[in-house]
């Protein structure tokens, strides 16, 4: 199995006729992900590389059975983008989208939560989610991830960096290991998905054995994650927390990433998932190191 998306999964891509909704809705395609429509309003009845556009997403889920959108618009339609995904009934929405206003980020996740909760928003800001060999939603490149296998073990990934999204698919490949979805929740401080959602739905996962986490310095989204883990995961992890050496008041990368004072610090995080049995590396590549020793005692 796999999380939140599958072989099953087609996929609309807003602002399929834009730049880098063409260009990474298309390899989303190529990769083997079953996109079945674009939607760009005012050219409906056009086509993209045999990829039909139409100009709403209600038009679109009624003439595909879409139930899943890529959002890639520019910020000022994002918040538009992403509701009428949800107001058309689409399940799953990733917005890869940055530079959006924590406020309009707020307002939507809000009116997500009230008016359309079984619609779940990935992003904004985030690089989207891959279940290797199966779907691939966003700007992830799907050759360095690694198929899962049918006995496992998988190991699931849930990272608030998109850099670090690619890192940790990469020292898995090097080493053989097979995932079962990667997912990435962007940075930004008002996220659609967190990493407590993530990992309830890795823990109930039949086919993901262990879990590797990837976070970053600023906010309290990894210690309340191990807060999480310590009452309910029982699936081993490894975990990286970037930004050890960032000084204290300047934002690193993300809206998200700042320390302010002594809280959202590298240390703390770190000490955190320890108590929680997390194993956590001091680099992206030890996470992986401490993977694999995880994995080969599975």
């Amino acid at each position: 199995m796999a999380i939140f998306v599958d072989e099953n999964t087609k996929v609309l891509v807003q602002g399929l006729t834009g730049g880098q909704g063409k260009y990474h809705g298309l390899r989303n395609r190529d990769y083997g992900t079953k996109v079945v429509g674009g939607v760009t309003p005012g050219k409906g009845g056009q086509e993209v590389d045999g990829i039909p556009i139409f100009n709403s997403v209600a038009d679109a889920v009624e003439a595909t059975g879409a139930n899943a959108s890529f959002a890639a618009v520019p910020p000022k339609f994002a918040a538009g983008a992403i509701l009428e995904a949800a107001e058309a009934g689409i399940g799953f929405v990733v917005c890869i989208t940055e530079g959006i206003p924590a406020q309009d980020e707020a307002t939507t996740f809000n009116r997500l939560q009230r008016d359309f909760p079984n619609t779940r928003l990935l992003g904004p800001n985030c690089p989207g989610i891959i279940s290797p060999g199966k779907c691939n939603i966003g700007i992830t490149a799907g050759e360095i991830a690694q198929n899962p296998t049918a006995d496992g073990p998988n190991v699931g990934i849930v990272s608030r960096s998109g850099t670090l999204t690619y890192q940790a698919l990469y020292e898995l490949k090097q080493r053989g290991i097979g995932v079962s979805t990667c997912v990435g929740i962007g940075g930004d401080p008002v996220p659609g998905t967190n990493f407590i959602d993530c990992l309830s739905e890795f823990q109930n996962d039949p086919e993901t054995h262990a879990i590797m986490m990837l976070g970053e310095i600023g906010g309290s989204a990894e210690e309340e994650a191990a807060e999480y883990i310590a009452a309910n995961v029982t699936k081993p992890m490894s975990a990286y927390i970037a930004g050890v050496t960032a000084p204290a008041g300047k934002k690193m990368g993300h809206a998200g990433a700042i320390v302010s004072g002594n809280k959202g610090t590298a240390q703390g995080k770190m000490d955190a998932l320890a108590a929680a049995g997390v194993k956590v590396g001091l680099n992206p590549t030890e996470a992986g190191e401490l993977m694999a020793e995880i994995v080969a005692a599975l």
